[in-house]
């Protein structure tokens, strides 16, 4: 694992309380294999750091569009901060080499390393805050987060892609989508869903998220690209 004081440059913030930084990027399996260590795994800060990222965003977006109504206010929220965008975010940080991973997650490339990614994002947000309070972590946010937003708006990408392929379907095969989960893993705090996007019996993608509607919007997102709508 890479030193924390090279991250601290990148973000040019030095933690007070070096435990906070060091716990962001302690994944529940590191501790599993290594429980002698006394150390808290990552889950706290991230739920923390979940609140602190929906409201800042929520207060970006209903300052910088004052005239759109809270249903698309709600969607390009959803976009700004699903898991693909918070993990790209965290791989651009570099999140991923201080990353503390069982030997077993630490091979995983596909989408649970992104999920791993977008809840260490999320729990270093939990610690900027505990540690330096709410401007702080509104500041990383922004750095990370904000310039994306004229592109998810101007491209529609906060378009809801189960309403997108529910009315292509209709239009082109007749048929309603439906949505069957598939798998399940994690305790139940922290888990992870597996869903199949069908149009009757053909199964046309599956979908990963931390909700089954996360799951389901990725299962739809691949869905159109896989029939080429």
């Amino acid at each position: 694992m890479a030193e924390l004081a090279a991250l601290e440059t990148k973000l040019g913030y030095t933690f007070k309380d070096k435990r906070l930084l060091e716990t962001a990027f302690t994944h529940r399996s590191y501790l599993n294999e290594n429980r002698t260590l006394g150390r808290e795994h990552n889950e706290r800060l991230e739920f923390l750091g979940d609140a602190v990222l929906e409201l800042v965003v929520t207060e970006f977006l209903y300052t910088k569009y004052p005239q759109k109504p809270e249903g698309e206010l709600t969607a390009f929220r959803a976009a700004l901060v699903n898991t693909q965008s918070i993990a790209g975010a965290g791989t651009k940080l570099g999140i991923n080499d201080y990353l503390m991973l069982s030997k077993g997650e630490s091979k995983d490339t596909g989408r649970a390393r992104l999920i791993i990614l977008a809840n260490a994002f999320e729990a270093l947000i939990g610690a900027l805050y505990l540690d330096s309070g709410y401007e702080t972590a509104k500041k990383f946010i922004a750095d990370q987060l904000f310039h994306k937003t004229d592109e998810v708006v101007e491209k529609g990408l906060w378009q809801d892609a189960k309403s997108k392929l529910q009315e292509i379907a209709q239009e082109r095969e007749g048929i309603t989508p439906t949505y069957q989960v598939v798998s399940q893993a994690g305790p139940d705090h922290d888990k992870t869903f597996l869903i199949g996007a069908f149009i009757g019996t053909e199964r046309l993608a599956t979908g990963e998220g931390r909700s089954k509607q996360e799951a389901e919007q990725d299962a739809a997102q691949k869905a159109l690209a896989a029939k080429g709508w």
